[in-house]
Order: structure tokens, then C-alpha cells, then sequence
């Protein structure tokens, strides 16, 4: 074991703790949800901003708030509602969860909502990150809260070279962030690090020069060449091209559309029906996918194709334009105006088409 992680309260690393904190009050970014932190706002503000860059993420908070101010409110909306409104986040999971959440917090803490750890690690979608987060920032609760940022910077401040994505590399970092949350003060602990981490301990440029860790850190001295610096990964999962045909079938001025289940990608979301296919390489538009029905009539490729990518799938799409006769009846389906299509709470590769 790391000799830092095993002797966590010498003095230099309590100093270090200080410095961090020092550091944060100086340099942390004014984010609207730190003004006056409350479990709504910080809660919404955690599940929003996981895999999510900040700039965009303020600006959903802002209309989430806005539109939602407390529990009662989210709790009261639809789903479909919740869904449209996070439109382009991706992880529509993430959106499903939210508004469980709130009709759970709503039903069982009719007082107000949880306040203890083991409460909110209870509630769907409700991580060991978000959770601690919760509880240290607004209640105190003397918990470290370890998302990506944290785990970059403790594991080079404490030069481990295990892959982090593994639990010999993990569990180390874990134990360490847990022994070294302030008590006093673990809400701004947390906080010092993930904003260390986005700040100046980034990933492929870490300004040293600027760390209040410098003096402590092990890695503060090593070459900055990419791959030679913590954290390390054993490795990810390969990408697997797909490619996607989205089936535009229209009868009389309206479009046909289907509400994906809430499983798998785009959960609950609205599409044109689709299929997928192997990847080869390239679309041959002559070659037009067998009809969804035999009644339909084949009207070509619509546009052009374009790439989606996900976490583990790059989707090649390709939209297809077919005619539905009058006299045809489909159940794969709503039949939709376009204009009351456009208001259904569509994936981002579809929302961009039809902005195109």
C-alpha cells in the first residue's frame, strides 16, 4: 500500500488538504447551483452534469430550474415532458431517473427529502458519487465524493499506476479520498478537488506549475507526454459500427413515429421506425432496405447519411422516404403532423435532421 494512503493524517498531507481548499476559495468558478446550495438544485445539477460538459449543462440546469423549481413541481410533470426537455443530453436514463426520483422523494418525504446517505443511494439513478456529493455539500456528511475528476487527481498526487478502471487501481484512490474528506468541511473538500480536476489537474495538459498539490503530489515532477502520466486504463470497449436506416413513412401530410421502450438506447424517446444492419463501409443508395410492409412504396434515400456516435456504437444512418397509401393500415406506430412530431421528445441525431 501507498504510504500515503496508509499514513493519511501526517501533517504534510493535512497541509495539503488546507491548500487545496485555500485554493478552491480563491479560484472556484461562480456555477449558479453553488450561490445558496439545496438538495434540489445540487441533485439536479450532479445528474445533469455526468457525462455532460459544464458550459452545456449550466444552461439545462437553468431551464430545468426555471421550468421545475423543487420536487413537487418535477414530480407533478410527465415523463414526456422531462424527456423533451433534456433532449440532446443523451442518457435519456438519466431523464427517466430524474423524474422517478422526484415522485419517490415527493411520496415518501412529504416534509421535505432524504438527508441521510443510505436514503438517496436508495432512490433510482442515485449513485455512490451523486449521493456523496448530496450529503457532504448539503448536509455536512463528512463522505468523499469520487467521480473522474477526483480519481485523476489523487491518482497521480499519490502515483498510482494501477488502471483505474479495474478495482486494484480504484479501491486504493477510494480509500484514500474517504480518509482524507475533511470532517469539518467535506462539502468544499469535494468540491476543491473536481474543480482541481477540471481546472488545472486536466488530462492531457496539467498546469503543475499552478497546483496547490505541487509540493506533495508524486507526479508533479514526472515528464508530460502523453501516457506517461496517472491515470492509467486496462482499456475500452471497442467501438462497434452499425448502420441505422430510419424509415420516413408519410400518408397525407403525416409522418409515422414510434416511442422506443424505456430500455435500451433512446428510452422512451420518439423515432422513425428503424432498422439496423452490419456496417460495410458504405450506404449504396441504390439499394433500398426491404419495406417495413409490403404496401409500402419506396421513395428513395432522404438526405444524406450521417454518423451518430455512442458510448460503445457508432450508428452510419441513413433516412428513406416511403409512401403509405391510404388504403393501408399501419401498427408500428402514431401517425403525426409534422409540426406536432417536431414537439415529441426526440434523440439528438433526429432532432438535427430535421433542423437540416
Amino acid at each position: 500500500m501507498h504510504p500515503k494512503i496508509a499514513f493519511s493524517e501526517d501533517v504534510g498531507l493535512t497541509m495539503s488538504r488546507n491548500e487545496l481548499q485555500r485554493w478552491f476559495l480563491e479560484h472556484e468558478r461562480p456555477l449558479p447551483w453553488r450561490e445558496q446550495p439545496a438538495p434540489y438544485g445540487t441533485w439536479l445539477c450532479e445528474v445533469i452534469m455526468q457525462q455532460t460538459r459544464i458550459d452545456q449543462g449550466t444552461a439545462y440546469w437553468e431551464r430545468f430550474m426555471y421550468r421545475w423549481p423543487n420536487f413537487q413541481s418535477l414530480a407533478d410533470a410527465s415523463v414526456d415532458e422531462v424527456l423533451k426537455e433534456w433532449q440532446g443530453l443523451g442518457y435519456y436514463s438519466r431523464a427517466r431517473n430524474l423524474h422517478k426520483t422526484a415522485q419517490i422523494i415527493c411520496d415518501e418525504y412529504p416534509q421535505g427529502h432524504p438527508t441521510e446517505l443510505n436514503q438517496w443511494l436508495a432512490l433510482p439513478g442515485v449513485g455512490a458519487y451523486t449521493a456523496a456529493a448530496i450529503c457532504s455539500i448539503c448536509f455536512g456528511t463528512p463522505v468523499a465524493a469520487v467521480d473522474g475528476n477526483v480519481l485523476r487527481v489523487l491518482s497521480r498526487f499519490l502515483g498510482i499506476h494501477e488502471p483505474i478502471d479495474r478495482p486494484s487501481g480504484r479501491k486504493p484512490l477510494e480509500a484514500f479520498a474517504e480518509a482524507w474528506v475533511d470532517p469539518k468541511n467535506p462539502g468544499r473538500h469535494n468540491q476543491a478537488l473536481m474543480e482541481l480536476g477540471a481546472l488545472i489537474c486536466t488530462p492531457h495538459a496539467p498546469d503543475c506549475a499552478h497546483c496547490p498539490l505541487q509540493k506533495e503530489c508524486t507526479s508533479s515532477f514526472m515528464p508530460h507526454k502523453k501516457g506517461s502520466m496517472p491515470p492509467f486504463k486496462q482499456g475500452k470497449t471497442k467501438v462497434q459500427d452499425v448502420a441505422l436506416h430510419f424509415h420516413v413513412i408519410h400518408q397525407n401530410g403525416r409522418i409515422l413515429m414510434q416511442q422506443r421502450p424505456d430500455h435500451g438506447i433512446w428510452g422512451g424517446l420518439w423515432t422513425f421506425p428503424s432498422t439496423e444492419a452490419p456496417w460495410e463501409g458504405s450506404f449504396n443508395n441504390d439499394v433500398i432496405p426491404e419495406p417495413l410492409d409490403q404496401c409500402l412504396i419506396a421513395r428513395g434515400p432522404c438526405g444524406t447519411s450521417v454518423k451518430h456516435l455512442l458510448s460503445h456504437r457508432r450508428f452510419h444512418v441513413q433516412f428513406w422516404l416511403w409512401t403509405c397509401p391510404e388504403d393501408c393500415t399501419l401498427e408500428m406506430g402514431e401517425w403525426h403532423r409534422w409540426d406536432s412530431a417536431e414537439l415529441l421528445a426526440l434523440p439528438r441525431v433526429l432532432e438535427s435532421s430535421w433542423e437540416d
